[in-house]
């Protein structure tokens, strides 16, 4: 019991509004409450009529109604309002199925007592995470690494090839962690258990699909393809403002945003609060355009102020709260400004993530683009030509080179950059981390890019899917936002993760997406019609900027914190194991002389702030010692805490932490 209970408590910021355990011999699930929906009723573990189906649930189903009515018509009585109660009879008639019929975002953890089964299962794109863990006859499983590390039986090591994975894509894996033994369930998969053989079976229910190439959907007359996008990104930002609580949204100034804070106002009725980041030299400064957009839409407006420092004092709690490194000093402001979301008394936040990966809104697309038309006329000697040229300015060590078509035997527009970070590592691995490595290939191991249709899609296509794969569900809905936005007791929702939008999307030939240099073409369309003048002409016309913060100028400055020349000193360097101390000792020394526009110091701008990282994840994670900085513990537990009510009824929006 008190396993149980440490590890509901370690993960308490996912739901401090209340929490309870169900136990029976051999089982116990654990739930931690953020009341959204039907704030008086709802106690998690829930439980159907007889006993039988038991659930623990992080997340919201956005169809529930529906369901509901459905359940009702079958004969189902439902006691609660909440979307919890919906899982165990969607599981009772549907079984395996439910999974395929639920809609929304979600980590859900099913036991059926007469079956002696479990069922864990994740939403589609991985907007909500799963972690499990095998130890001494148990399974674990977790919302986050925390509640297993806190179970006791979980020891935190590292695992070099999941660090590895994220020094060659940024992100983290959609299977492996940086935890030796800990494995992260994908996206779209459920894992059935049997619990007297132990015999497990993990399955694809949903994967991303794109038409043949050249067979892609086509309207003689766009404007039809622009208004049923449009009734459908309204759909989805209406099932989005569900709850017994008020909802914000979060704006850039750029178009994503935009069309979310729009639509909602007027799904609504009147405008919502919005926040946005305000970047102090820290990188591009979006507050004029975010306010813009704000006053254009009739938003109150949030402006929280980040300045290098101040990005670098929110770096630990940063990786303790995404329990990985990551590169992305913008993940700190987000950190931040979901702080200021619930100092503010509100918990739920709509943002505009997911355009980019569904309209080819990076610029790498646009790049990759300009290249093939480029091959088309020219062939691909001096593209080749230039691309070895490129990373041999980098590095020369063949250890760091991919090959040229490492995924599925294409180069996808994203290729450029895992290059240059793949030859990048060379410059800071120490020999011991490649013979750790022992020839690990992050491409074949961990990328999870087995779809039998790839080679049949259009190289646009081929190149989004690599991007719901990889970058979103690794980093985008992780360290910027499940993780940050759950840190500080908030739940983020994604529109334009909708069912229904990525679907559609998908089915759209390639230049209603990009059409010439211009990305994102439809959405840009709609929001035309959607949006007032003249912030809607505005916000379609600006064009992609991402949001990002001062890389290693944050840790390597003048005014650095003390703590990174602990973590990057000799000894500590020496204690990991991972990288090579006089070469990041000579490769920080160059930030201060060199410019950034080089090869090599492009490269190292990324590297350098993955190897603080990776050290501050190891200190604050994997015993310390490396610097002055607190380290994760296990929670202290009396024995007032082991008192938690065995479930009997059931409450909406909770985090999973059981072990079975």
């Amino acid at each position: 019991m008190d396993r149980a209970v440490a590890m509901t408590r370690a993960i308490a910021h996912r739901g401090p509004d209340a929490e309870g355990i169900h136990r029976e011999p051999g089982v116990f699930l654990g739930a931690r409450r953020l009341s959204i929906v039907d704030l008086a009723g709802g106690f998690q573990p829930m439980t159907n009529e007889d006993g039988s189906i038991w659930v623990a649930f992080n997340g919201e189903l956005y169809e529930d109604d529906h369901l509901r009515r459905e359940l009702i018509a079958q004969g189902h009585r439902l006691s609660t309002r909440c979307d919890t109660e919906i899982w165990v009879h969607l599981f009772e008639d549907y079984g395996e199925g439910a999974f395929r019929a639920a809609r929304g975002q979600f980590a859900v953890s099913l036991w059926d007592r007469n079956a002696r089964t479990l069922h864990l299962a994740r939403d589609r794109v991985g907007i909500c995470p799963l972690f499990t863990a095998e130890r001494d006859g148990w399974l674990l499983w977790a919302s986050e690494i925390k509640a297993l590390l806190a179970s006791g039986l979980v020891d935190p090591e590292p695992d070099p090839r999941g660090l590895d994975y994220f020094f060659n894509t940024f992100s983290g894996s959609v299977r492996r962690t940086c935890f030796r033994g800990v494995d992260l369930l994908p996206p779209g998969h459920f894992l059935r258990v049997d619990a007297d053989s132990g015999h497990r079976r993990e399955v694809t229910y949903w994967d991303l699909d794109f038409p043949d190439a050249g067979r892609g959907r086509r309207e003689a007359d766009p404007d039809a393809l622009i208004g049923e996008f449009e009734g459908i990104l309204r759909g989805a930002v209406r099932r989005r403002l569900r709850g017994d609580v008020p909802v914000v949204s979060y704006i850039s100034g750029g178009l994503d945003s935009a069309i979310v804070l729009g639509l909602a106002g007027q799904e609504r009725g009147s405008p919502l609060p919005s926040y946005s980041v305000a970047l102090d030299r820290a990188g591009p400064d979006e507050r004029s355009k975010a306010t813009e957009a704000a006053d254009g839409l009739g938003s109150p407006l949030t402006l929280v102020e980040m300045s290098k420092s101040r990005i670098a004092d929110a770096f630990p709690e940063l990786i303790l709260a995404a329990e990985m490194p990551v590169m992305d000093t913008a993940c700190a402001t987000l950190l931040r400004l979901a702080q200021s979301v619930h100092s503010s008394g509100y918990k739920v936040a709509l943002t505009g993530e997911g355009a980019d990966e569904a309209m080819a809104g990076y610029p790498w697309h646009r790049m990759h683009a300009v290249r093939d038309r480029f091959k088309a006329r020219w062939g691909e000697t001096l593209p080749r030509i230039g691309r070895e040229w490129f990373l041999d300015r980098i590095s020369r060590d063949p250890r760091g080179r991919n090959p040229r078509f490492p995924v599925r035997g294409a180069r996808v527009a994203q290729q450029e950059l895992y290059d240059m970070l793949g030859q990048s590592r060379c410059r800071v691995y120490s020999e011991s981390m490649w013979a750790r490595l022992d020839g690990y290939d992050a491409y074949g191991a961990d990328m999870g890019i087995a779809h039998p249709r790839f080679d049949r899609w259009d190289a646009l296509n081929q190149s989004l899917y690599l991007g719901y794969k990889v970058m979103l569900p690794g980093l985008l809905l992780a360290g910027k936002g499940d993780r940050v936005a759950m840190n500080a007791s908030v739940e983020t929702r994604y529109p334009l993760l909708d069912e229904e939008v990525v679907s559609f999307c998908a089915e759209l030939a390639p230049e209603y997406k990009l059409r010439g240099r211009v990305d994102k073409w439809l959405l840009r369309e709609v929001a035309r019609r959607v949006l007032p003048r003249p912030i809607g002409e505005k916000v379609a016309s600006r064009p992609k900027e991402m949001f990002r913060a001062s890389l290693s100028r944050t840790f390597l400055g003048p005014h650095r914190p003390g703590w990174v020349d602990q973590l990057l000193s000799p000894e500590s360097l020496s204690r990991t194991g991972f990288f090579d101390p006089e070469a990041v000792a000579a490769e920080a020394a160059r930030r201060k002389w060199f410019p950034r526009v080089t090869p090599r110091q492009g490269g190292m701008d990324l590297s350098l702030t993955m190897v603080i990282a990776t050290q501050l994840w190891h200190h604050s994670y994997c015993g310390g010692g490396l610097c002055d900085l607190p380290t994760w513990s296990r929670p202290s537990l009396s024995p007032a805490d082991l008192s938690i009510p065995d479930a009997s009824a059931s409450f909406a929006h909770s985090a999973t932490a059981a072990g079975v």
